[in-house]
This record gives structure tokens, sequence and C-alpha cells, in this order.
């Protein structure tokens, strides 16, 4: 015998859970004819009944991720009127967490998508992050939030990645005497370009257990005090070029940077 049904998923957001589940089930049964039609982002009474009036010509069941109280409620009454059966995926999950946690849920469509884009935003400032650290391609100066230049160790790279983890897309660019600064830095808006800079001690003790881990003597021209403070009065004739703003870093953790930095980008974005 030719058995056929049809699935109607529902949903105030993008309905691909309800689709999902719906032919995980299906596939559990030997049928001649099966389909899923989704319908996403139902926000109305009058878009359910429609699909009701066409659901009722065929065998077929209602599966929904509504979280909207009235809607929810409309779908179950009206598909009883129609004699056809409905599945609430939602409801017994949100009860359950609700009874545990002893709080109600905020019943807002289309929350998970808010935070899937949010995680997705981040992964792509990540991945700028890591293309346009240390100078690798200039072309990211220009397609960055933020731009960070400084002489090595002044702790580029790692600001870098803990913005990229608020969603901020940054570049980083050393600056050293021997080489000129790319071009696009000095097109960049100067509230874009944050200039870092540390104490000579500081960076002399950095650079002198970098030297050491890689099994170099620590009397490097690279760890040279003379040298750091070439680099830095360098550094900081080219930040008063570009018209930035500069932070020390020596005393500061990572986060406190990082929070300066968000704040100036709050201020004159």
């Amino acid at each position: 015998m030719d058995r056929s049904i049809v699935v109607y998923v529902l949903s105030d957001s993008i309905g691909e859970t309800g689709e999902i589940l719906s032919k995980a089930a299906l596939s559990q049964f030997d049928l001649g004819n099966n389909e899923v039609r989704r319908f996403p982002y139902i926000s109305s009474k009058d878009q359910v009944i429609e699909i009701l009036e066409e659901a009722k010509k065929e065998p077929s069941v209602i599966i929904f991720t509504i979280v909207l109280e009235e809607l929810k409620n409309f779908v179950i009454e009206e598909s009883k009127k129609y004699n056809i059966e409905t599945i609430d995926l939602m409801t017994p999950a949100i009860d359950a967490i609700s009874r545990v946690l002893k709080s109600e849920p905020k019943r807002e469509s289309g929350i998970i998508r808010r935070l899937d884009e949010e995680y997705f935003k981040k992964v792509a400032a990540i991945e700028f992050a890591v293309k346009y650290d240390d100078g690798k391609d200039t072309r990211g100066i220009k397609k960055a939030d933020i731009v960070l230049v400084g002489i090595s160790r002044t702790s580029k790279t790692p600001l870098s990645m803990y913005l990229a983890h608020k969603n901020i897309k940054v570049a980083n660019i050393p600056l050293v005497p021997e080489v000129e600064p790319p071009e696009e830095l000095f097109k960049k808006n100067p509230n874009q370009v944050i200039g870092l800079v540390s104490q000579t001690d500081k960076i002399n003790q950095i650079r002198q257990e970098r030297l050491k881990s890689l099994g170099l003597k620590n009397n490097a021209n690279y760890a040279d005090v003379n040298r750091i403070e070439e680099e830095l009065k360098y550094s900081r004739d080219i930040m008063e070029q570009i018209g930035c703003i500069v932070i020390d870093v020596s005393n500061k953790a990572i986060e406190e940077t990082a929070g300066f930095i968000m704040d100036h980008k709050r201020k004159n974005s």
C-alpha cells in the first residue's frame, strides 16, 4: 500500500531544527511518498490559517518551533479544528529549564540565529587578525576596524586576538627604523590607528626572554637597550605623523589596554 504524508514545519525563526527532526522521524518509516515543507518566520495568525487550509487536504502533521505564547496556542487550537496532529518542539524543553532555574523564559523569536551570527562575526574577526598579523599583508590596513602599530614586543599580536574575540577586525603593523611604513597607514583615519609603546627596560626584559627561548645569546642587537630606545623614538615619530593616540602598555594587562581601545572606538565611531 502506498502511504504518504506531508510534514509542515512552522517556525517564528528559520525552522531548521524542525526540518531536521522531521526528516529524522520520517526516516523511521517505509513510506511511498513523504515531504517536508518548511515555513519560516511565522508571525501572524493569518499565515497559520493559510497553511492549515493547505494541510487539511492531505495526511499531514504540523511540527512547530514557535516561542510566542499567543501564536503557539493558536497553532494548537486551530489544528484541533482541522483534526491535524501537532508537535510542539520548544515548549517541553523551555518548561523543563524554566522549572529548574525557577525563571521565566524570554520568549523572543530568533535568539539562536542572532547568537549564531555573533559567533560567525567572531570567527571572521579572528581569521582577519591572523591573516593581517605582523604586517603580513598591508591590504588589511584599509579593511581593519583598528590598526595597531608599535615596535616588536609591545603586545600587538595578543591585543589583536583579544579584540578579535570582541568581534573587532584588527591589523597590526610592526615599526622598524630600517623599514618604511606602508603608505596605507598614513591614509587611514587616525582615530582607527592605535600606537603602542612601552618602557625600555620592559621591552629589554621581554626580548631577552624571547632570545633565550630561541636558544640565542641575550647580547644580540635585538635586546640592546640603545637599539630599543632608537626603535621607540622612531615609532613615536611615526605615530606623531599619523596623528593617532598612543598607549603605554608597560604596566597594563591586555584586558585593560583592550578596554581602553574599545572605549576609544565607541567614542569615535
